[in-house]
């Protein structure tokens, strides 16, 4: 690990903290402006609300446009959607009125990306608000902070340039997590740069950590203690990082050499005792892992294939109870299953559901689907009931749907569709 200024832990934390209550100040309830949600969890804003039914015909569509390539969803903050996708030759990031669709402004980048195996050459990361700032990376590593009100560039960097990254199987995956003065990056670079942490004003890059290369997960906050931390999965292990410096508090094994990846967010949660847990999941045979952890080491409780193995679904947990997708896209069969966090029994599950993502609000699950097919489900530990269906775009859904202020928006390869789900 390589640090490169003597920014404390004790600034770092006062800093975060008062960033935290800044941004929620000026943020509006139900906001959606980071990957899966208000805490990279998939479960949304206390006060969002979802419809009990839905009618034959779907949630009622409120606007529809097109999009360019790529993977990377919805972020929603303001009032504001912020799209990024790829036309011709250009990663194109824009900023949409969220109850209209209306571009309100425009920017873009220059791209060569080709992926070496399938998919799309469009970015795949959800773009990461953080107050009045938006950071978008791109296929090919390019790390852009914007104004998030004009579009204007404050700072760029070509981190696959800078420091040495492969491109991976499908181009750069994981969303930038941003955590008070911290750009924290899963970049994959050469030498110690597997992480990078940039500072949020400049660009500088403070900090660098790790040999290993990228994964496709995106890293999430957690405060231990009362201190913020980092928790990140890279290709080959799960790890807790102090965001200010860079320092690793400990790592484990997690990944495989081989076509394999590491897309799940990871969880971080309370167990009825009251000690902090950490859930991980992967296919292709690596499975799970559930660990009570500190900042001095990470003990499994329960781990394995048997309990849950999700390629990219990153689990819901409500109640002690996770509900995820367990299995691959392209290699079914496919289960829901709902799990009991604390000893990784399955409770239920059902079978030959499909893929895709689930998000949670009003104690109900919305599943957007990769085949198109999007659901209104309530689970509980006695089982799933199924309160509507509908399929309101024809292309395969990969890009993560975003939920905000009562409305989904999901996309596909050519059109971003906005339902009205809320009640």
């Amino acid at each position: 690990m390589v640090q490169k200024n003597g920014f404390t832990t004790r600034r770092f934390a006062s800093a975060w903290l008062w960033l935290a209550v800044a941004c929620a100040s000026r943020s509006p309830a139900g906001d959606w402006p980071q990957i899966l949600g208000p805490h990279r969890t998939g479960v949304a804003a206390e006060d969002e609300t979802l419809s009990d039914r839905w009618p034959d015909s779907g949630p009622q569509e409120l606007w529809r446009r097109p999009v360019g390539r790529g993977y990377a969803g919805l972020a929603v903050a303001a009032g504001r959607g912020f799209l990024f996708h790829r036309e011709g030759d250009r990663e194109i990031i824009e900023a949409v009125d969220a109850a209209t669709g209306k571009t309100l402004w425009r920017a873009d980048q220059a791209t060569r990306f080709r992926p070496q195996v399938g998919g799309s050459d469009g970015p795949l990361c959800v773009p990461t608000v953080a107050a009045d700032r938006v950071i978008t990376f791109g296929a090919q590593g390019v790390l852009t902070c914007l104004d998030a009100a004009s579009g204007r560039q404050l700072w760029q960097r070509q981190t696959h340039q800078e420091f040495d990254a492969a491109e991976g199987y499908f181009g750069a995956g994981s969303a930038p997590l941003v955590i008070g003065p911290r750009v924290i990056v899963n970049v994959g670079g050469r030498g110690d740069a597997g992480l990078v942490g940039f500072d949020l004003e400049s660009g500088e890059a403070v900090w660098q950590a790790t040999k290993d290369p990228a994964s496709y997960a995106a890293p999430r906050a957690v405060l231990v203690g009362d201190r913020p931390h980092v928790l990140v999965v890279t290709r080959y292990r799960c790890l807790l990082l102090d965001p200010a410096s860079g320092l690793i508090h400990w790592e484990f094994p997690f990944g495989m050499r081989g076509p394999t990846v590491n897309a799940a967010t990871p969880l971080a949660f309370r167990d009825r005792d009251g000690n902090q847990r950490l859930l991980v999941t992967a296919a292709y045979g690596i499975g799970s892992v559930c660990a009570t952890f500190d900042t001095r080491a990470a003990v499994p409780v329960w781990q394995g294939t048997d309990s849950l193995a999700s390629q990219y679904c990153t689990p819901i947990l409500r109640d002690g109870r996770l509900t995820c997708i367990d299995g691959r896209d392209d290699v079914p069969p496919t289960a829901l299953k709902h799990v009991d966090a604390a000893t990784g029994d399955v409770l239920w599950q059902e079978p030959n559901f499909g893929y895709g993502t689930l998000l949670a609000a009003d104690g109900k699950l919305l599943a957007v689907k990769t085949d198109g097919e999007l659901l209104l489900l309530r689970a509980s530990a006695a089982g799933v009931e199924f309160l509507g269906r509908a399929r309101p775009l024809p292309g395969t859904l990969r890009a993560l749907p975003a939920l905000s202020a009562g409305r989904l928006y999901i996309r596909d390869d050519t059109t971003l569709v906005c339902l009205a789900v809320g009640r």
